[in-house]
């Protein structure tokens, strides 16, 4: 009988020689927090778990560990993500930081923090595809369609969705980004790539960083104007669409068309 054997007999090789699964669990109750990626139990390990299970079976924190990679002493990737939801709020506010911003935060840098801001473009990206074959007729699919990428912009952006005679979006340009508080976007520009796409027509879109889409009369003087050039450049213009935040008593845009000013 070997030594193992003996002690096993004995009745101490639970307390004197632990097994590897024993090891395992024992590293892991003793440093839950701070313990890097490669200590954690192999099916609980962000990259081996979707493989296992699919993309849908990770939480945020775990999804954007996989663009992290790494992390810092005492912070996990995984932490780094949570610490960053935590801060942020959601998602959408950290998709709408700027790459130098992001890049500001522990443990990211340029490199991590492109890589983040590439996978939450590709995101926008996938759900403009799958609104793609879509017409934007209405307001609410407008605001669908915008609103992720936009409604948590520390400044204002206008941008002008162009569309076929099917109302179906072809193409997006940026015109302006303002302030905080304000943003100057002239008819000449965005009528520019509705003309230069020879598009049927557009929408003009722009978000308010306070979260309140109430027009301010800037908004209203621009959607006027607007109104008189495209009517002389013969093209369609189908809405002015401003972008807020959900809030209760509080719808989470504003339409020019629903206001009955556009029609």
């Amino acid at each position: 009988m070997n030594v193992r054997e003996k002690m096993e007999a004995s009745g101490y090789e639970s307390e004197m020689i632990p097994s590897p699964a024993d090891r395992s669990e024992t590293l892991v109750a003793a440093c839950p927090a701070g313990r890097r990626i490669q200590d954690m139990p192999y099916g609980e390990r962000p990259r081996e778990k979707l493989a296992q299970l699919g993309p849908a079976a990770l939480d945020n924190a775990e999804l954007m560990a996989l663009f992290i990679s790494t992390g810092t002493k005492g912070r996990s990737a995984i932490e780094i993500g949570r610490d960053l939801i935590r801060k942020y709020g959601s998602l959408g506010a950290l998709g709408g930081l700027p790459v130098s911003e992001l890049a500001k935060e522990h443990g990211l840098g340029l490199a991590k923090a492109s890589k983040l801001s590439a996978a939450f473009e590709l995101g926008t990206r996938v759900a403009r595809e799958q609104l793609r074959d879509k017409p934007l007729d209405t307001p609410h699919l407008i605001h669908e369609f915008f609103a992720p990428q936009m409604r948590h912009l520390a400044q204002e952006q206008v941008v002008v969705a162009v569309v076929d005679a099917r109302l179906r979006h072809i193409g997006t340009t940026v015109v302006s980004m303002g302030t905080v508080s304000e943003s100057a976007a002239h008819p000449r520009e965005i009528l520019r790539p509705v003309i230069t796409r020879g598009a049927h027509g557009f929408v003009l879109i722009h978000n308010h960083p306070s979260g309140d889409p109430s027009p301010s009369r800037a908004d209203e003087l621009v959607t006027r104007r607007l109104i008189e050039a495209s009517a002389m450049m013969q093209v369609c213009f189908l809405d002015h669409v401003i972008i807020g935040r959900p809030s209760p008593g509080r719808a989470p845009y504003y339409s020019f068309r629903e206001a009955g000013l556009v029609i």
